[in-house]
């Protein structure tokens, strides 16, 4: 693979700590969510950042495979994302799942559907994660 960018970042703290780009174009304060044990601080977590990042990469995967069929999506589209942590059945540590809901305005649900799945296949996100999360993705 010829690597066209690439991002770097670091955390300090863990869960409890922040997290920023090396280019300082982000900079987080992080708080674990009381579901986790935590004290439901002002900060972000991981589970949110990486929300964002799917939910966003998904939407430009879903722009890329439209514009092969000479389409354009709205300026309202958008893809919510769902990032939900829990024990693994294994008991081994922990896991992640992932939900993804595609709203596209203008585009017939067929269509939709047809466009969610091809962006799944390009998006670098869902390519990363297949085989080793569940990731639910429709078209609202």
């Amino acid at each position: 693979m010829q690597v066209l960018y690439t991002a770097s970042a670091h955390a300090t703290g863990g869960r409890e700590g922040s997290a920023a780009s090396d280019d300082d174009r982000l900079s987080v304060t992080l708080s674990t969510p009381q579901e986790l044990g935590g004290g439901a601080g002002p900060g972000t977590n991981p589970e949110q950042l990486f929300a964002a990042g799917y939910a966003a990469c998904f939407l430009g995967a879903l722009k890329f495979v439209a514009a092969q069929d000479r389409l354009k999506l709205s300026d309202d589209a958008k893809v919510e994302s769902r990032v939900g942590i829990g024990k693994r059945d294994d008991g081994a540590g922990f896991g992640l799942t992932v939900a993804l809901r595609a709203t596209l305005p203008g585009i017939d649900a067929d269509k939709a559907a047809d466009l969610v799945a091809r962006a799944h296949v390009v998006c670098p996100y869902s390519h990363a994660t297949r085989g080793n999360i569940a990731v639910d993705v429709a078209a609202a």
